[in-house]
């Protein structure tokens, strides 16, 4: 069973699968990291290439997802939008397609704040993130996507004020036994 953490920019999904893989034993596949090896750009080359927009980058991070997926036994860092696509307009939608794959190889782990606190660590963070929408403010787009979360996660955690060590601790604590 792999273990998939999703969750908002900012909130510490990369630091605490790092964590996860020392307690576990178990590798950590960055769906990010794969897009940019996968296209030999950065994501803030790809969406600047694609002049602000993040249909080809939604496109390779699929790609990313469906060849994660055969993996077994690995623990998955899933990129902010993992559980995002984009329709004919542009405009963010739940991945049915991404959801899918993830879920046939593991447990969809949700990172969860307030989103005050979640856009205020996102700031601190994001001088070489590419924006994710002009017209939104972060807050916004935080807003838009909880349902998307909510929908794609088998269980949530609100991580608000937490250590990424305690929260590796918690996780590798709750899942211990389905290791």
């Amino acid at each position: 069973m792999n273990l998939i953490l999703i969750g908002m920019r900012g909130v510490g999904k990369s630091y605490v699968c790092r964590l996860l893989t020392v307690l576990t034993k178990r590798p950590v596949i960055s769906t990010d990291m794969m897009v940019e090896y996968e296209a030999g750009q950065t994501i803030p080359e790809i969406i600047a290439a694609d002049h602000g927009d993040w249909r080809r980058f939604r496109d390779l991070e699929f790609e990313a997802v469906r060849k994660t997926s055969v993996f077994k036994n690995i623990i998955i860092d899933g990129g902010g939008g993992v559980i995002i696509d984009l329709d004919a307009e542009g405009r963010e939608i739940y991945s049915e397609r991404k959801v899918a794959a993830l879920k046939a190889s593991g447990t969809i782990i949700w990172l969860s704040g307030d989103i005050p606190w979640l856009a205020e660590k996102a700031a601190r963070k994001d001088a070489a993130r590419p924006n994710l929408d002009a017209a939104r403010s972060p807050e916004e787009i935080m807003r838009s996507r909880l349902p998307f979360y909510e929908a794609a996660c088998d269980v949530s955690y609100d991580v608000k004020g937490m250590k990424c060590k305690n929260v590796a601790k918690m996780l590798f604590r709750d899942f211990e036994e389905k290791l």
